[in-house]
């Protein structure tokens, strides 16, 4: 037996399709608080020193964490070409927007303090905020996108021609669920600020940090019944050939109904909306309470159930068409082949433990809170 067959052709591609899950939300998990505490920054700090402790306390960290970024990337490039091809072709300039707010973000690490200005320095937050919030807000709009469609469609060659605009993207759905990623991602950074800050900024993260744990329960509620009542799902129509080639166009998917019908065939997945509102809920009287560990892990399960359930209520599908619904990219059609999930997955084994151990042990080295006192005895190593 060739060693690629020990799993089998579907199986790689469901082991897939769950890692891209755990990747991006693995992203969300740790550089959505730094993006919350950016998006925050000109609300839980009103002096250069308070802003110094909010920027401290993900300064160390926030590099690593982006790596979930790359690595999502690159796992939708490897695994699900063309998922890859239609999102970062359609989605061009929505990506260009959340590139160059990301790109803001290291520029205001490095610079803000390398100038005794006022002027200069606020300059620095705003970039910080605009690097936090933006992204924040656009990953949003793109799943809102997703959840509707998307207006592509794929030629007999598999060629894919995106037929939307940059404006299109933006209507009141998608809005409405970039909001929400806003609100759950302001939630995360006020519980992180809770847990790693100390006197004002941590106050004032605790009372943010609650409005965005209220939103994001208020949004993902409203997000729900809006998806229940107003938009229509996506089914496959013809026979589930879960081990074929990976050619869209030989399935048969309807384009009609409700993307909640995955309740009624799959009722386990309920399980994830529960816990998104569970966590947020939990977030927020945690916040209130001013309780710090358990709140940020209230915080991360929210996130967790969130982002669950699009990808539960969705599956088997990744990125549906409006335009042409035959064109809709799945699960079962549009992965990489055998040999290529099979080697990757074989990497993903022996690298994801080493990267996780890592993670684990830079965050114990890094423990503790940063003071107002820690930064004024620290000038010349702290941002």
């Amino acid at each position: 037996m060739i060693l690629h067959e020990l799993i089998d052709f579907e199986t790689l591609r469901v082991i897939w399709w769950l890692l891209l899950g755990v990747l991006l939300i693995g992203f969300a998990l740790t550089d959505g608080f730094d993006m919350g505490v950016g998006a925050l920054l000109p609300f839980v700090a009103k002096t250069d020193l308070e802003r110094r402790v909010a920027i401290n306390t993900i300064g160390p960290v926030w590099e690593g964490n982006q790596v979930w970024f790359i690595l999502g990337g690159g796992a939708i490039f490897a695994a699900w070409p063309p998922l890859y091809a239609v999102s970062f072709s359609g989605f061009y300039l929505a990506m260009f927007l959340i590139l160059a707010a990301l790109i803001l973000r290291p520029v205001g690490f490095k610079y803000r303090s390398k100038r005794d200005s006022a002027r200069w320095r606020q300059g620095w937050d705003w970039a910080l905020f605009v690097g936090g919030a933006v992204p924040a807000l656009v990953f949003g709009v793109a799943v809102g996108n997703v959840l509707q469609g998307v207006p592509f469609r794929l030629t007999e060659d598999l060629m894919p021609l995106y037929e939307g605009s940059f404006f299109g993207l933006l209507n009141p759905f998608a809005l409405l669920t970039g909001l929400t990623s806003l609100a759950m991602l302001v939630m995360h950074g006020g519980a992180w600020l809770s847990l790693k800050a100390d006197g004002a900024v941590a106050a004032r993260a605790r009372i943010y940090g609650s409005y965005g744990a209220a939103g994001s329960i208020a949004g993902f509620v409203l997000a729900g019944l809006w998806l229940a009542i107003g938009l229509d799902g996506y089914a496959l129509a013809g026979p589930n050939v879960t081990d074929g080639p990976s050619n869209p166009l030989l399935s048969e998917v309807m384009h009609g109904g409700s993307w909640l019908a995955a309740y009624a065939d799959r009722p386990w997945i309920a399980i994830a909306p529960v816990l998104g509102l569970a966590g947020a809920a939990l977030t927020y009287l945690g916040l209130k309470a001013g309780r710090e560990v358990s709140t940020l892990l209230a915080s991360k399960l929210a996130i967790f159930g969130m982002i669950s359930t699009v990808g539960l209520t969705m599956f088997p599908f990744i990125l549906p068409s409006t335009i042409d619904p035959r064109s809709s990219l799945t699960v079962w059609d549009s992965s990489s082949s055998h040999l290529t999930l099979f080697v990757m997955l074989v990497a993903t084994v022996i690298f994801m433990p080493l990267i996780l151990a890592y993670t684990a042990w830079v965050y114990k080295v890094l423990w503790g809170k940063v003071t107002e006192d820690s930064v004024k005895n620290n000038e010349e190593t702290v941002y």
